[in-house]
């Protein structure tokens, strides 16, 4: 067994099938096949079940490889760490955002940290704030840009996001300078999908409230646009808000509410030495 089939072996199942795994890894689809079945004979067992709408794991392979997610981390760390040694910037952090992040952070955090360690390799893989959680704890990604808090992982505060109200321009509570959980209990409601809405329910509730929720929707520029056709009012966090947007205003919710946005990782103290230069840039450039 090597290294390289490991890699061949995750990178299949990441991908869901051997041709994307292939192109990344810069084999033909015979070339992954091969690997994988030279694996597979060497442990005896078979890892993948193969069909015409792609592999997914055997229970042979559910059980292992997690372990082999382990060992490809341990080699990037030996790798990474006698780079350091030698006074040499190398190695590769797979990070996990959510949208809005990937929108308003990262482009401003990649560019900085490339700036800067111009050998390190950076990929990017979008998500739900539990896909991103469970990457982090399966060793999927190195690092995830989350909603605070989460269970299961170690995690690093970033900054606060502080929801707003959206209405449509022309709206009554368009003159308000702020607008309360009680002015919206009774207005058409359209409830953010993506997370954020445990923090808006638990808002309503705390004042003994249900919002007039019309719609649930995920997609936030979908949220936007219902707004701007006048379907209704919602509360979303800054971030989510793109550069410029017509027909609709923001005003200020009180009391002031926040989405917490950090950092999460398996282990501090397994991180490779390039997983915690992120970590550093990323604190010094929100700051």
């Amino acid at each position: 067994m090597t290294l390289f089939q490991y890699e061949v072996f995750v990178k299949v199942v990441d991908t869901g099938n051997f041709t994307k795994a292939g192109d990344i890894l810069g084999l033909t689809q015979s070339g992954v096949s091969h690997n994988i079945s030279a694996l597979e004979s060497e442990l005896g067992i078979i890892l993948l079940n193969r069909g015409r709408n792609g592999v997914s794991l055997t229970d042979a392979g559910m059980r292992i490889i997690e372990h082999m997610r382990n060992i490809l981390s341990q080699s990037e760390q030996i790798k990474q760490k006698t780079a350091a040694i030698l006074g040499i910037e190398m190695g590769k952090i797979k990070i996990g955002s959510f949208p809005s992040a990937s929108a308003k952070l990262l482009p401003g955090i990649i560019s900085y940290f490339k700036n800067r360690y111009e050998g390190i390799d950076l990929e990017l893989v979008e998500g739900s704030y539990d896909e991103i959680t469970a990457w982090v704890e399966n060793g999927v990604i190195d690092i995830g840009f989350v909603s605070l808090p989460v269970k299961g992982v170690e995690t690093i505060p970033l900054l606060k996001d502080k929801l707003v109200v959206l209405l449509p321009s022309g709206h009554t509570l368009h003159e308000y300078k702020t607008i309360t959980i009680e002015q919206l209990s009774d207005e058409p409601f359209i409830m953010p999908k993506a997370g954020c809405e445990v923090l808006i329910k638990e808002r309503f509730q705390s004042h003994g409230l249900k919002p007039n929720i019309v719609f649930e929707v995920e997609d936030n520029q979908t949220i936007i646009s219902m707004v701007q056709e006048g379907l209704g009012l919602t509360v979303i966090p800054e971030l989510t808000l793109p550069n410029w947007f017509m027909h609709v205003s923001t005003v200020e919710l009180v009391p002031e509410t926040f989405r917490n946005i950090g950092l999460a990782v398996k282990s501090m103290k397994d991180c490779t030495p390039a997983v915690k230069e992120f970590i550093k840039v990323s604190q010094k450039f929100v700051k």
